[in-house]
């Protein structure tokens, strides 16, 4: 199994997040589930290194100027960016194969005080601590790298210079605050170019550099991305986002029908299209175009491994959804 060794992992810890006289405290987050059933390899391979890390990192406090690092868990909360559960357990021991374990492996403390005692987070977890990592940095003042679903064929992008990474998202920002508009052509089958103009009006982009040098701030590592939400049609005006949009399922290709921000029908045959159409129809937000990414991580030598959190940092890419 790929792991960093303990240089390297200090020096991630440097890099993701330049140091601040007040850091005393960095803590691993792990959640963990509620039985055997709802376990699977990877998350069990996810808790092994985030022991490792932690192992590592306590071994590195000198180093790091750090009090202490503690390697936090929790009761797995089920879905994504769902909202934490009330209490984290510091563990003392192993770590739980289930929740039913977490009492006795360590103190049992409430997210709010560890909140207020802890600077640095990182986050390797089955479910996405994203979204209640944000809102909670932003009101305790902490710093938070997340790492939704990583496996350890994710270790190199962990190897690269992100002061490097950095530099490029910043430059792709500089160009999407200055656009109005993207246009994006799409060749189908090498034979039908379709597009999809979307609307870059009344918003910032955003650079996600796997960096994070100011307090109270969360997001993803590893990362490599800047991305912009297209104007959704909030203000008086409609959004002008507009055209076919062709996405590969399987050995289908569907075309959606994009229009004033959202996919509004599928245009394509097929059982897949049809499955999509029906879908669409069910859960209207998932046709909302919510984000248009350049990932830069392909120019770092990194390829694909079948899982977002890394994939969609590596290219050009369009999110669904909310």
């Amino acid at each position: 199994m790929q792991s960093l060794s303990q240089h390297e992992l200090v020096s991630l810890v440097k890099s993701v997040f330049p140091p601040f006289v007040q850091d005393r405290v960095l803590a691993i987050l792990v959640d963990i589930p509620a039985d055997e059933s709802g376990d699977n390899e990877n998350w069990r391979i996810r808790r092994q290194l985030a022991e490792r890390w932690a192992h590592h990192l306590q071994s590195s406090c000198p180093q790091l100027d750090f009090e202490r690092v503690d390697l936090i868990a929790y009761a797995s909360v089920g879905s994504n960016n769902a909202d934490l559960p009330a209490v984290g357990t510091i563990i003392k021991m192993n770590l739980p194969e289930n929740e039913i374990g977490l009492e006795k492996a360590g103190v049992t403390k409430a997210f709010k005080e560890i909140f207020q005692t802890t600077q640095l987070f990182l986050a390797p977890t089955e479910y996405s601590t994203t979204a209640p990592l944000k809102m909670a940095a932003k009101k305790y003042g902490f710093r938070a790298a997340t790492m939704p679903g990583f496996c350890p064929e994710m270790i190199p992008a962990l190897r690269i210079d992100y002061g490097l990474v950095n530099e490029r998202v910043q430059f792709l920002k500089k160009k999407l605050d200055a656009a109005i508009s993207a246009e994006v052509v799409f060749l189908v089958d090498e034979a039908d170019e379709l597009k999809v103009c979307f609307d870059l009006r009344h918003r910032p982009a955003y650079a996600s550099g796997g960096r994070f040098p100011e307090p109270g701030v969360a997001g993803n590592v590893p990362s490599g991305e800047t991305y912009i939400v297209p104007y959704e049609g909030e203000r008086r005006e409609l959004s002008q986002t507009n055209g076919i949009l062709p996405v590969q399922f399987q050995d289908e290709i569907v075309l959606f029908e994009i229009k004033e921000n959202r996919a509004v029908k599928v245009k394509s045959s097929g059982k897949i299209s049809g499955e999509q159409a029906d879908y669409l129809q069910r859960e209207p937000a998932y046709g909302n175009m919510a984000e248009l990414g350049f990932g830069v991580l392909a120019d770092f030598g990194l390829k694909p491994i079948g899982e977002i959190l890394l994939d969609e940092k590596l290219g050009f890419h369009i999110a669904f959804g909310r």
